[in-house]
Formats: structure tokens, sequence, C-alpha cells
């Protein structure tokens, strides 16, 4: 059987990264996205998100920094320069609004072609800087406008320009379910919005990164597949023959395109 060929336009092969005292972020790791898809990155802090981020070609990619945070990566400075009316060609927003977040992603669809890809950095800050700015508003309604915002980016990239690949990284938290037994979950700002909106609902392939140590101490990650009753992954059925797979993003991207082809 022919091996089957991705019209691919953004690829790394073979990154490592390993930061000082042996912690290994990546280990020959591939990322390959095909045209017109978007990827979604659940993990708790540490997890190797934002390695990936520093991997990509910042001539392409444009950073929604939500959390208005230094990127963790030495010269990320000169990589990446803040987007004005008195620098059009920045790389990187710092607006953590629904309504600047929807407008600089029709913005960079329609008028940035030279951007291929864009990271949507700590996804899970947008509710929470709403709701705190909504802090005086009484009732429910607050609840369900931050629910609906946060679906409303979640679905944007199929509207967008084809060719654009939306990275959305986001936090992973620690919730009690109706049992009283522990879950990991994608973080939201509380249960008002979780009785309103399932976030990993919104996509079909929700991976749960962790960490693993090796007995000679090495720490490696590692992707779960599917729940093992205490975390809200999941994927097809059929589409990984493990219950945990190697953090290699290549793996998992042949993975989907063999079960939908």
């Amino acid at each position: 059987m022919p091996a089957l060929k991705i019209d691919s336009f953004l690829s790394l092969r073979d990154v490592s990264v390993t930061y000082v005292g042996g912690y290994q972020a990546l280990l020959n790791s591939n990322l390959e996205v095909a045209k017109g898809e978007f990827v979604v990155l659940l993990g708790p802090s540490g997890a190797g998100k934002s390695t990936s981020i520093e991997m990509l070609d910042p001539k392409e990619t444009f950073i929604i920094n939500v959390a208005n945070k230094p990127l963790p990566f030495k010269g990320w400075k000169k990589k990446y320069t803040l987007w004005s009316k008195e620098n059009p060609t920045g790389n990187m927003y710092d607006k953590a609004s629904p309504e600047n977040i929807e407008a600089c992603l029709k913005y960079i669809s329609e008028k940035r072609p030279e951007i291929k890809n864009v990271v949507v950095d700590d996804f899970q800050y947008m509710s929470s800087f709403e709701f705190f700015d909504k802090a005086n508003e009484k009732g429910y309604d607050k609840f369900t406008s931050i629910g609906a915002h946060l679906a409303r980016i979640a679905r944007m990239p199929k509207d967008l320009r084809e060719d654009l690949v939306i990275f959305f990284l986001t936090h992973a938290e620690e919730a009690t379910d109706l049992e009283g037994k522990r879950k990991f979950k994608a973080k939201t700002i509380g249960k008002m919005v979780d009785e309103k909106l399932t976030l990993e609902g919104l996509f079909s392939i929700v991976l749960f990164g962790k960490t693993k140590k090796d007995k000679d101490g090495t720490i490696r990650y590692v992707f779960e597949t599917q729940t093992n009753g205490e975390n809200t992954c999941k994927s097809p059925r059929g589409m990984f023959s493990t219950f945990e797979i190697p953090n290699d993003l290549d793996l998992v991207k042949n993975k989907i395109i063999e079960y939908e082809n």
C-alpha cells in the first residue's frame, strides 16, 4: 500500500530539547500539520507546550499572548514584536478580551497572508479576565456570556483562511465530579460555566499530557488517548491502538489522517 501523501505547510522534524538538569521537554519529536487544520494542546503547566512555540518560524507565526507574559525562551523579544498601528508587521498581540481576540483572528486571516500559524497561548485566561471585568455584575447572565464567548472563539478556525493553522494552548485542572470523584479537565472559571459548556465537547480529540519518571530518573512526556476515569481525554474508537502513546505529534497526526482516510 503506497504511503499517504500529506499536503502540509508546517513541518518540524526530529526536534529535541533538554533543559538544564536533564529535564527533557521534547525528544526526536515531529509536527506536521495539513492545510485547514487547527490543533488543540491540553496539558498542565510545564507539559512542553511553550517549547513547541519556540520551534515555529516567527516569520510565519503570530502569537496571541492572552496572559500578556514574557515568552519562556531565550531571544523571544527579537523574534516577536508587539503588533500596533506603529508596527503593522508585528507578530504578537496582548489583548485578552473575546472581542479583541476575535477581531485579531479575522484581521490575520484577511490582511496578513504571510502568517500561516496563530498560537492562542493561555487560552483559559480569556475567560478568567472576562470574569474579573464583570465582577460587579449580579446574576447568572455573565456566566452565560463567558461560556458563549469561549465557544465562539474555539469554533472560529473553521471560518478563517484555509491555509491558516490555529494552535489553542490551554491548561488542565483537577476537579470533582457529581459523584465526588477526582477528574482532570480543561481549565475554566468554574461550575457556572461548566454547567453551560463542556469545552472538550467542541473537539473530537482531546489528549491528556502527563509526565512519567523512568527507573534511571529520566522524566519524559506521554499522551493518554482515552479516559482512565480521572480525566476528560478522548479520541475516536480505533484511532489509537494503545491507551498511552509517546508525546510525538507526528505520530498523532499520522493516526488522525490514517483514521479519517
